[in-house]
């Protein structure tokens, strides 16, 4: 048995939310590793809606331990919130069932009210940020000045960090026109919500440590997608952290050797939130159909995705440098009833054929989709919960996108419910 690290393999919204709480089911602890509230995952358990943001998804299993690692940014009142709706719907949560890394940086109100006056600031360059402050707080977290869930703990040593970050923020905040933030104000909201946050306070990567001594089975659980990765990404316009697997080790203290297998999350087609390059994307009727039929909104900003064709060359990529070993697809029933079907396997730029998304901003820009066409058919897959339950060009479609990308489907989601999934492969079992 292996511990499985779960990721996005394309911008984020691929289904995660659904996939780890499936899989869940296998594992003992279950990881938050990146990322921040600006994540939303949905699970449909039973005709019950839950809509998670920072709480990893296997919170809402009996007798699993669920982690926030120090790689994920935390923001304390939004986390009680969350904590507070998920309770309402009949779920357990006190610090035996939620461990939270002592060493996690905080998301603060200064950091929202930078992000929002700078994202203002860029006009019609937005990157399409949430406004939530995950950016500040992770610029916080590499200039060493960050607020960790360890300093509430230490009120003097607190009113120090705070006055030094302040003269950071504030400057920034005075240049963009925008209130300024009073550092004894945030001292004293910190001090009140300390005493119903450290309760969850832990050294994580020692408890990790332990649990998978005594041979317990870990799942680790990213945010976004992998190409939403500040490194490997379609940057400017990504995220501000790494959300490729290897980032599961240092996020949350285990050693690289102890990730196991890595599973990717793939959506049958494509969408992207916010600003940034999109080359499958259409601007017709095929973009607003699958909009519809998935209800491609997001689900802690509420936005409207945008929607194209399944593009290979980015989930091949995402493959690559993410170590995947196999894939999820999810939202197949949503291309139910389409004559036809697209994937992009290459690129055009100047042209001439490529098989991979350039770095340049401007290349990421100009480059045309090159597709295959494959047929597609009439018969529902919703639903469905094993493989000779699925029409034969969806089977078709399956193989011919195993052959792009160079890594096989190992497992189906064929709707939001939980047991509406078709398993190939066990993830956990070598």
């Amino acid at each position: 048995m292996k511990n499985v690290a779960v990721v996005g393999a394309q911008w984020g919204d691929e289904g995660k939310g659904k996939i780890v709480d499936w899989l869940s089911s296998r594992a003992d602890v279950i990881v938050r590793f990146q990322g921040g509230h600006n994540a939303g995952h949905t699970l449909v358990i039973d005709g019950v809606e839950y809509k998670l943001s920072l709480l990893p998804s296997g919170i809402v299993r009996r007798g699993k331990l669920s982690v926030i690692g120090n790689g994920v940014v935390v923001d304390p009142w939004a986390l009680l919130k969350e904590i507070d709706t998920v309770r309402s719907k009949g779920v357990s949560i006190t610090p035996d069932r939620l461990i939270i890394a002592e060493n996690c940086p905080l998301i603060l109100p200064v950091h929202a009210a930078v992000d929002r006056a700078r994202e203002e600031a860029r006009g019609s360059n937005k990157i399409g940020t949430t406004g939530r402050g995950i950016g500040p707080a992770y610029e916080d977290k590499v200039a060493r000045r960050a607020i960790r869930l360890c300093d509430l703990g230490e009120p003097d040593i607190l009113r120090d960090k705070i006055e030094q970050m302040l003269l950071h923020h504030n400057a920034l905040l005075r240049g963009f026109g925008a209130p300024e933030i009073d550092g004894k104000q945030l001292h004293q909201d910190l001090m009140q919500i300390a005493p119903q946050v450290l309760p969850y306070g832990d050294v994580v990567w020692q408890r990790l440590d332990e649990e998978s001594s005594q041979g317990k089975l870990i799942l680790f659980e990213g945010a976004q997608g992998s190409m939403l990765d500040v490194d490997h990404g379609t940057y400017p316009f990504v995220t501000s952290s790494n959300t490729v697997a290897a980032c599961a080790a240092s996020g949350s203290g285990m050693g690289t050797g102890k990730i196991g297998r890595v599973l990717g999350i793939c959506k049958a087609y494509t969408t992207r939130v916010g600003s940034g390059p999109f080359p499958t994307e259409d601007h017709g009727e095929v973009g607003e159909l699958l909009g519809t039929r998935g209800r491609e909104f997001g689900v802690v900003t509420g936005r409207k995705r945008r929607c194209g064709w399944l593009d290979a060359v980015l989930v091949r990529q995402a493959v690559k440098i993410g170590g995947i070993d196999g894939l999820a697809l999810t939202k197949l029933d949503i291309l139910d009833g389409m004559k036809e079907l697209k994937i992009c396997r290459a690129y055009k730029l100047n042209g001439k054929e490529i098989d991979y998304l350039p770095a340049g901003q401007a290349a990421q820009a100009a480059v045309e989709p090159v597709y295959d066409v494959c047929e597609g058919w009439s018969e529902s897959t919703r639903g469905a919960r094993s493989w000779a339950e699925l029409p034969s060009n969806a089977i078709k479609y399956i193989r011919r996108l195993e052959e792009m990308i160079g890594a096989p489907v190992t497992l189906l989601s064929t709707s939001p419910e939980r047991d509406d999934t078709i398993l190939m492969k066990d993830p956990f079992i070598d």
